[in-house]
């Protein structure tokens, strides 16, 4: 499974506007539920916060990778969004969260919502990956970047 099939360059935010933990899963959600009919923006934002009550998805190092099932997905889909400024989003390690993988899969999905977590994480580890994704400028560019790395694997 490759990153860039459950992505596309409109479902990357560049520059994520809010400063805390529930600001950032809205604005994630209603991100995605903008670019993905199939989506409820209110539905996700609830899906997303239930899941970060369980534990947080902060897995540390910068990265955050918040994760549900939604009805109405046919596929697992992905949005990624980055934020300079950091999000305390109750990472693992303390320290404050940069970029945020969102993933959505349906409600029946087991191996491949699991795939992509696995594949999202083994590629966010790479310090080199996160701050080329954290340097470039646009969507488009974020995503050029992520198909690179992706066609490394």
């Amino acid at each position: 499974m490759k990153i860039a099939d459950l992505l596309t360059a409109s479902r990357i935010i560049p520059s994520l506007k809010a400063a805390d933990k529930k600001g950032a899963l809205k604005e994630m959600a209603d991100w995605m539920a903008r670019e993905d009919p199939a989506l409820d923006a209110r539905r996700l934002f609830d899906t997303l916060l239930e899941r970060e009550k369980i534990s947080t998805t902060a897995i540390g190092e910068g990265v955050a990778i918040p994760h549900g099932k939604a009805p109405g997905v046919k596929q697992v889909r992905g949005l990624l969004a980055r934020s300079s400024q950091g999000v305390d989003f109750d990472s693992l390690d303390g320290g404050l969260t940069h970029l945020f993988f969102v993933l959505v899969a349906p409600e029946d999905s087991a191996a491949d919502h699991l795939k992509a977590l696995a594949r999202i994480s083994r590629l966010l580890k790479d310090s080199d990956f996160r701050l080329r994704l954290m340097k470039e400028k646009s969507g488009a560019e974020i995503f050029a970047v992520i198909k690179e790395e992706d066609g490394k694997f």
